[in-house]
């Protein structure tokens, strides 16, 4: 037998869990001072609680309670180790023995727990700092012997292996708990299975911590991929986040690592101590974790979902008609800062109010999944499996879902699967080598943001992310994923100078493996969920975007597969022309008509993104010339030709009432604008009064959006009118009812402007005017029907004359 040594020392109960310096990253460590008492470990009950100081992340507020029952006051007295019935095992080897207590060992299931063996029952546990471990099963109570290091052990006399819990003796307490290493692997072959093809669909059921039953005791499966690890240990604040008796099992080739842990269960907070190939430790973050504590800490949290969804009717209809012949009208949104300090269930009691009062049709929040910095508003993301813990728990934003689908609002996400950042306690080079980034520290590096790009071409890498596509639809009843960032996917020398990038194995520049996760993500997203809609904001002019990925294009590749694209050189285009004073915009009269050059070779989103607030930018009222006035007609007048143009539309919060001021994520939208106090609030809420009559007259005429992909939705009437600063354009439904919108974008009134009309329609109404004075305009209106006159004109046969406000945009459908 190995010479009895003392215990050692238990750690410190006041280390911080998050902060990197209290977690341990090597084996070789020196532990902390002991605290009174060793804190309560997985499946206990413990006769006394050992302390901790208030607020710590190990005081008793914080730690979860345990599952079985206490230990009995008067137990018989055990058998000592080395009594009656208990013989000696064989020592572990030095090797095995020295991997085991440095967290290097990939199978201490084959040295722990109980085995059988000529002679009986061998038990082996691993705890630190206890003083003794007594094995309790039916009609038995024996000590087992103190072999050092905190490893215990005995060989019982038994014809088989019975269930069995142990008695963990500390200073000054017992605790009495399962061991986890009598159970057998919580995670099945299929499973195993999918994740070594990379076609785990629902990866997240596989790996992370699940909650669950396992051989009839409840508890915790920790699973995680690290195939480049020498060990894995599961750390938390159920064990001091000391992971020494808690090493965790290789399932195989796949890479993945299990633990069960009984009793452990929601709230729990954990890591993972992660064994590089070198011999050094990591400690990181779960990269499925479902949950995590509110940043800056990064520790997971255990995570199950309670949420009772409310929207059946909803989820039921969202596929009847597809997205592009449906209308579209987003309201994009930045959820910490809309209404800043307000959480996903305060949200839901005004958000959904708030954009049905307007009228969109959906609502796009941007990034969601947890990041550590405020500042990157969501796009450098550490948790891509949990919404951000800053306004609530998951089934809180669930509850926020929710009510958004029952007031009749679909929800988009930005989604960011280009890259991710550096933190050391995340996914860069994770296992101690390069993992989730590519090999290759050229194509590993994101030369724009600091950040890393994701290999594609790893099938493990590409699962993960398609999952995560999935997963927030199915999870979370998100119906839309506008995809962060996919010009930067597609090129090998995106943002890269000659000689710092490698050409594709058909010597071109463009990314394969990334085609490739695109066109997977796509399909396997349209094929689990009906109704979804995929959106890229790509802003080069790759082929075949929102094509089929079956369907091959000029170029030799199918399409990418999504269902929408932000249209960037519209948006480009058309705010480089309202920014010029009206005298000069007959010379960039092209940069307006130019998109229906290529309006039709994909299906577009029109956007006035949050990118176009920001960094000296300027808000969209103030990138308009003239005086204030001016200012509000150029906007009113943007936003009517914006919303009548073919394709969706989407506005970003704060721009649907003229604020002034670019948007910042410390104080969000300028509502004080919308005080009746103050002096121009009547100038604010016309706008805002214009944008929900927009959405109002667009939702209810079909072709404004019904034949929005095909050229037979849209015709000129007259696009080369620069020398007037006009453009006019007829839009059709399916049924071929016109609506004629007209924009005026010098600052004269034009009277009896002659306009070419079908003549099948008798007589057209004015149904909206951006110059009305309710909106804050000067009210030129044309407030009586208008008759064609059989006078040629623009193609037409028969002709209206009407009235053309200045900066303003009208639009007219048939009496």
């Amino acid at each position: 037998m190995t010479a009895r040594k003392p215990p050692r020392k238990a750690p410190d109960p006041t280390a911080t869990p998050s902060a990197p310096a209290a977690e341990p990253t090597s084996a070789a460590k020196p532990a902390p001072a002991a605290p009174a008492a060793e804190p309560a470990l997985p499946g206990s009950t413990a006769t006394a609680a050992p302390s901790a100081p208030a607020g710590s992340a190990t005081s008793p507020a914080k730690r979860k309670k345990p599952a079985e029952k206490r230990a009995d006051a008067s137990p018989p007295r055990p058998r000592r180790g080395g009594g009656r019935g208990l013989r000696p095992v064989r020592a572990l080897d030095d090797a095995d023995r020295g991997r085991l207590l440095a967290g290097e060992h990939h199978a201490p299931h084959d040295l722990l727990g109980a085995h059988m063996v000529r002679g009986g029952v061998a038990i082996r546990v691993l705890r630190p700092y206890a003083r003794s471990v007594t094995v309790l099963a039916k009609g038995l109570r024996t000590e087992l012997h103190d072999d050092g290091d905190g490893l215990f052990s005995g060989l019982l006399p038994m014809p088989s292996v019975p269930e069995y819990q142990l008695l963990v003796g500390y200073a000054d307490n017992e605790i009495e708990v399962h061991d986890p290493y009598r159970f057998l692997p919580a995670l099945g072959d299929l499973d195993l299975h999918l994740i070594g093809e990379g076609r785990h669909e629902e990866l997240w059921t596989a790996l992370g911590a699940q909650p669950m039953e396992h051989q009839g005791v409840t508890g915790t499966r920790f699973t995680v991929w690290a195939p480049n690890a020498r060990g894995v240990r599961v750390i938390g604040d159920f064990n001091y986040w000391d992971g020494t008796g808690f090493p965790m099992r290789s399932l195989g080739s796949t890479g993945v690592w299990e633990l069960f842990l009984p009793a452990i269960g929601e709230g729990a907070l954990y890591k993972f101590d992660i064994c590089r190939p070198d011999g050094t430790h990591t400690v990181r973050a779960d990269p499925m974790a479902r949950r995590t504590e509110v940043p800056p800490a990064n520790a997971s949290v255990v995570t199950a979902s309670h949420h009772e969804w409310q929207d059946q009717d909803w989820m039921a209809r969202r596929g009847d008609v597809p997205v592009h012949e449906a209308p579209l009208s987003v309201y994009e949104v930045h959820l910490p800062s809309w209404r800043p300090g307000l959480t996903y269930r305060r949200l839901a009691e005004q958000l959904p109010a708030y954009v049905r009062d307007l009228g969109f049709t959906h609502v796009e929040l941007m990034p969601v999944s947890e990041h550590p910095f405020g500042g990157s508003w969501g796009y450098q993301v550490t948790g891509f499996f949990a919404p951000t813990s800053r306004m609530g728990t998951p089934d809180d934003f669930r509850y926020l879902i929710d009510a958004l689908h029952r007031s009749g609002i679909g929800v988009i996400v930005d989604w960011v699967p280009a890259h991710f950042p550096r933190d050391d306690w995340a996914l860069a080079e994770f296992d101690g080598r390069p993992l989730y980034e590519h090999s290759d520290p050229a194509r590993a590096a994101h030369p724009d943001w600091g950040t890393l790009e994701f290999d594609f071409g790893r099938t493990e890498v590409r699962n993960f992310l398609v999952a995560n596509a999935t997963y927030w639809c199915e999870e979370f009843h998100i119906d839309g994923l506008r995809v962060d960032a996919v010009a930067s996917m597609l090129y090998l020398d995106y943002s890269r100078e000659d000689g710092g990038w490698s050409p594709n194995e058909h010597g071109g520049r463009e990314n394969l493996d990334a085609v490739a996760f695109l066109q997977e993500m796509n399909a396997t997203v349209y094929r689990r969920n009906p109704g979804v809609v995929t959106i890229a904001e790509e802003s080069t002019a790759w082929d075949g975007v929102t094509r089929a990925t079956h369907h091959v294009g000029p170029g030799g590749f199918g399409g990418l597969g999504f269902g929408l694209k932000w249209n960037m050189g519209w948006m480009h285009d058309s705010l480089e022309y309202v920014s010029k004073e009206p005298v000069h915009r007959k010379y960039h009269h092209n940069e307006m008509t130019f998109s229906m050059v290529y309006a039709y070779s994909e299906n577009y989103v029109l956007p006035i993104s949050h990118d176009e607030v920001v960094h000296g930018k300027r808000a969209l009222v103030s990138k308009m010339p003239g005086d204030w006035w001016q200012q509000r007609a150029n906007h009113r007048a943007y936003l009517g030709y914006m919303w009548a143009h073919p394709g969706k539309q989407l506005l970003f919060m704060g721009q649907e009432f003229a604020q002034g001021a670019e948007w910042s994520e410390g104080h969000g939208p300028d509502w004080w604008l919308l005080d009746p106090s103050y002096a121009a609030e009547a100038d604010h809420r016309g706008v805002r009064d214009l944008v929900r009559e927009l959405n109002a007259v667009y939702t209810a005429t079909p072709a404004l959006w019904q034949r929005d992909t095909v050229p037979e939705g849209f015709a000129w009437v007259d696009g080369g009118a620069a020398e007037d600063n006009v453009f006019a354009f007829l839009r059709f439904d399916a049924g071929g009812a016109p609506l004629l919108a007209v924009s005026n974008f010098s600052p004269v009134v034009r009277h009896e402007y002659r306009l070419g009309v079908p003549s099948s329609v008798s007589a057209w109404a004015e149904v909206l005017n951006t110059d009305a004075a309710r909106f804050g305009g000067g009210d030129v209106l044309n407030p009586d029907p208008l008759k064609p006159e059989s006078v040629a004109a623009h193609g037409h046969r028969t002709s209206v004359q009407l009235t053309l406000p200045p900066l303003a945009t009208v639009w007219l459908k048939p009496v």
